[in-house]
């Protein structure tokens, strides 16, 4: 079968014509990137388990409530989404004190925030997606005070909701990012959940060792991000059970396949 026509490449993902007007195909790459993509690489089978983790996300968002892109998974790589015009604006929610917020605010990595706090960033590869105020979104246009009013009520829901699931199986949310998209109707339009949600995009400790299951691990170097990515997976009951599959410690567990 032909491939259908790209509409756009990004870090992690291409965008495909989609088989019904109103739709686009999300392909999930297996490209890594960091610090605005000035850091590149690889991880073998990211976008499979991207796809899936993300597929169940999305699922389970929908069924609270909130509305999304997702329609379906259509393939290991690929799934059906509404195609939305994407608002300029990366959210980030934070939990816990980590990666930027501990740099530029000298605050230890790991300290539990006072509250949920929601960052904005504007989304701009070229000038390192800069954090903005609600005052430059609002003085720019970028979006309306009632789609600003949507995304954080839609953001909060969305942590409260993604803390529980991922506590139910021993890991700490402690920040992740969030896009948004408008999904219109003739002339009206409303703000809807767009893009990923995935360990790309997640930070995500383990409870019992605050071991890293998310990028930091391709972003600092330390290894092993196909196992967490695949730990993540698992525990979210996406991949077969079994002891073989099991990675509590990470740097055990690559030993052990070495040896293999």
């Amino acid at each position: 079968m032909a491939r259908r026509r790209q509409i756009y490449e990004g870090k992690a993902k291409i965008l495909y014509e989609g088989p019904e007007p109103g739709t686009i195909i999300q392909y999930f790459k297996d490209d890594a990137t960091a610090f605005n993509a000035q850091k590149k690489g690889t991880i073998s089978g990211k976008g499979v388990l991207n796809n899936r983790i993300s597929e169940h996300i999305f699922t389970l968002l929908g069924q609270i409530g909130v509305p999304t892109h997702f329609i379906r998974r259509l393939n290991m790589r690929e799934q059906l989404v509404r195609q939305v015009e994407i608002v300029p604006i990366e959210v980030v929610v934070r939990n816990v004190a980590a990666g930027s917020l501990s740099k530029k605010l000298g605050i230890e990595e790991g300290t539990q925030l006072p509250r949920t706090l929601i960052e904005y960033c504007y989304k701009d590869d070229a000038l390192g997606d800069p954090l903005i105020s609600e005052e430059h979104i609002a003085c720019f246009g970028w979006a309306t005070q009632e789609e600003m009013h949507d995304i954080a009520d839609m953001a909060i829901r969305i942590n409260d909701f993604m803390c529980g699931l991922f506590a139910g199986i021993g890991i700490r949310l402690v920040d992740f990012k969030l896009e948004f998209g408008r999904l219109y109707d003739g002339d009206y339009s409303r703000v809807i959940l767009a893009d990923e949600i995935s360990p790309d995009g997640c930070r995500l400790w383990d409870m019992a060792t605050n071991e890293k299951l998310d990028k930091d691990r391709f972003r600092r170097d330390l290894g092993g991000e196909v196992e967490a990515y695949q730990e993540v997976a698992r525990r979210l009951g996406l991949l077969p059970e079994g002891l073989d599959t099991t990675v509590l410690d990470l740097d055990t567990h690559r030993k052990k396949r070495e040896k293999d």
